[in-house]
């Protein structure tokens, strides 16, 4: 067809295809320029796929500058220029199975073979794309991604991260160092390193992150390459770029282990499919273990693994024809903040609720999201009536993460936040030192009475099979419970009279309540719910003290002698066994038959005392609540990642990347049958 020929595109279509490129222009200057972005990566996605779609109609439409032509945008001057040898080009993405199965077939056609073809699988990791330069071994440059064709000069900052190589291993390698060889790689940071990063800076007053990835973007595009030695910085790499002076490997994953000899870190969870099944069910695998990683992804990049056959199916303007970006479910996504609504907890602590337009994050339809406390909120300068982005990740409670200021209409209102509880109206106040405004009015107020009952009856406390939430919401607003120790006075007739419950229901309830009476001081001590006590400080006090009544008389410099209680619980406990109400709880619940044996006191130093475990994987014989708990009998402390401080791992099926970071740190790794083993040597019956 000539151009003559081809259809002309009506006006709106015109004026749509301009608009997309100025909304996707703008975005890229903020993700790439800024890293300041506004868009949601599934947003820009759509925008994107919704440019391509016009540009495909209505080919004219196309022009040089459009985002569907190019990788990102112009670099910032405050860094050289670095002009790629080879482009750095970006990837098509896949959104569902059926477009992955389309690329494989387009794959095969184009090879002209209706046989499998093997694909290298890693996971996408959310960081920033790097180019590494290194001239007989040794590291000349670094460079960012920028607009795919030049890039800023990042290369005093990337020396100081410590997994990049400054010379590369030669030693006892079977490939021979290339002359020139130009890698190329993620620089992230991984969430432990996020979470105190962001925590230092609310220490020292200043701004936190968003996200890991504008952490990360942030750190690397520092003027001082002091600040950036500073930041927990890691690099993953994927590919190579130019080489010169020596052949590599023939195959992907082959590179990427060549790589790894030479003194590059590789993703740990890399892997070759034999087929397009294969990817399909590496895709799925991943996805479950996603929230376990220690690092953030957002999908699957899948390779022709063969180079030979990459070179052979080449590229398209913007990305490789060979490999394709198979992205999870968006974790974040943009939604109307329709109105804020306040919740009182177990503590008394009122925390804002965003009421917002459902939308479909993470895998869920979301109607609801956090905003934590008062100073979250003046920190995202959010108000009712704006276009926030909200952040889904696994079961954690979603989140509004930023606000896009460009779309604030003019009748935003501000947030008000309650003087008096929402529930009982008594006064709402803030210690100072504290984000978090708390109800004053105790168990007065029927909202912190629900979730005081529902933390007593939950099963690391005592345990009370059968008494939902929904029951105990029940009990309380229909008048029939006012305390936890109440609940050791129902009646079956009052249970049986209960909407859905009859007498079978109310005696296996009853009969609950009665077994729960057995306890240990531990759980007991936990079923209280004091403030910041949890179930290894509730360990500690009863170790320590050995029975209730000597805890309760200890005052708050007695208290901070116990291991790991500092001035703040010592201070809750303290004030926890001197007020009235709580004394008369504690002697109505042991009136009731609540009982436990004393703890031995101090006694023989723990087994594991002052040792620090970790859990990974899957145990078939115990949860892995059972496993804490037994661990912390012993004296541990179970962490959630892997360090050098760690003692051992016990690593179950399933387990990734906590099981690889042991076996790098030499750490002794347990399976499930050691430990069971381990914990019968030492008394304890499985």
């Amino acid at each position: 067809m000539t151009k003559a020929t081809l259809r002309q595109p009506p006006t709106e279509k015109h004026q749509r295809a301009q608009e997309l490129r100025e909304i996707l222009q703008r975005a890229n200057y903020q993700y790439y320029v800024l890293d300041n972005p506004e868009l949601p990566d599934v947003e820009y996605d759509r925008r994107l796929r919704e440019l391509q779609e016009l540009e495909r109609e209505y080919p004219q439409l196309a022009t040089a500058d459009s985002p569907t032509q190019r990788v990102g945008a112009e670099p910032l001057t405050a860094f050289a220029e670095v002009r790629h040898a080879v482009p750095m080009l970006s990837l098509d993405n896949a959104f569902n199975e059926e477009e992955l199965l389309e690329f494989d077939r387009r794959v095969r056609d184009r090879l002209n073979t209706e046989n499998p073809v093997e694909y290298a699988c890693e996971p996408k990791l959310d960081g920033i794309a790097v180019s590494l330069m290194y001239r007989d071994g040794v590291l000349e440059r670094a460079a960012t991604r920028g607009d795919g064709t030049t890039g800023e000069d990042i290369t005093r900052n990337v020396r100081t991260i410590g997994s990049v190589p400054l010379r590369l291993m030669e030693e006892g390698v079977p490939h021979k160092v290339p002359e020139l060889l130009e890698v190329r790689g993620e620089i992230y940071l991984p969430r432990d390193g996020f979470a105190k990063l962001n925590a230092e800076a609310a220490k020292a007053g200043e701004k936190t992150f968003v996200n890991p990835r504008n952490a990360a973007a942030g750190s690397l595009r520092q003027l001082d390459s002091r600040i950036t030695a500073r930041r927990p910085l890691e690099l993953c790499v994927y590919g190579v770029g130019l080489v010169e002076g020596a052949a590599l490997p023939g195959r992907h994953t082959e590179i990427l282990q060549q790589l790894n000899r030479w003194g590059f870190r590789i993703n740990s969870e890399m892997a070759a499919a034999k087929d397009i099944q294969g990817c399909i069910d590496y895709y799925k695998k991943l996805g479950e273990k996603r929230e376990q990683l220690a690092y953030d992804i957002d999908g699957i990049v899948f390779k022709v693994n063969d180079i030979g056959l990459q070179r052979r199916l080449g590229f398209v303007a913007r990305a490789p024809r060979w490999a394709m970006a198979y992205k999870f479910p968006a974790q974040e996504e943009m939604t109307g903040l329709l109105d804020v609504e306040f919740q009182v907890g177990r503590t008394g602590a009122v925390t804002p609720v965003a009421r917002l337009q459902p939308v479909f994050v993470g895998g869920v339809t979301v109607s609801n999201a956090t905003l934590h406390n008062r100073d979250e909120i003046e920190r995202l300068g959010v108000m009712i009536g704006d276009t926030v982005v909200i952040r889904r990740a696994g079961d954690v409670i979603p989140q509004v993460v930023s606000v896009v200021e460009s779309r604030r209409p003019k009748n935003v209102r501000a947030i008000e936040f309650p003087t008096h509880c929402p529930v009982c109206d008594s006064p709402v106040e803030s210690t100072p030192g504290e984000a978090v405004a708390r109800c004053s009015g105790g168990l007065i107020c029927s909202a912190q009475r629900k979730q005081a009952i529902k933390h007593f009856a939950s099963r690391k406390a005592m345990d009370i099979d059968g008494l939902g939430d929904k029951l105990v919401d029940q009990l309380v607003e229909g008048g029939l419970l006012h305390s936890v120790s109440g609940l050791y006075r129902l009646s079956l007739e009052q249970l049986a009279e209960l909407p859905r419950m009859g007498q079978k229901s109310a005696q296996n309830l009853l009969d609950a309540l009665e077994r729960s009476k057995a306890t240990t001081l531990p759980k007991f001590l936990y079923a209280l719910g004091i403030r910041e006590v949890g179930e290894a400080t509730a360990r500690n006090l009863a170790r320590h003290f050995g029975d209730l009544e000597p805890l309760a008389r200890a005052d708050e410099e007695e208290l901070q002698q116990v291991e790991d209680v500092g001035p703040v619980v010592a201070h809750f406990v303290a004030e926890f066994f001197q007020q009235a109400h709580a004394q008369e709880e504690i002697e109505a619940l042991r009136q009731a038959g609540v009982r436990w044996e004393p703890e031995e006191q101090g006694g023989e130093e723990q087994p594991l005392a002052g040792q620090t475990w970790v859990l990974t994987g899957k145990l078939e014989t115990l949860s892995r609540s059972e496993a804490k708990d037994y661990l912390q009998r012993l004296g541990a402390k179970v962490a959630g990642s892997v360090s050098a401080n760690t003692a051992s791992v016990i690593a179950g099926p399933g387990a990734g990347s906590k099981l690889n970071k042991a076996r790098e740190l030499d750490i002794p790794i347990l399976d499930e049958e050691q430990f069971l083993d381990m914990l019968r040597e030492r008394g304890i019956e499985i």
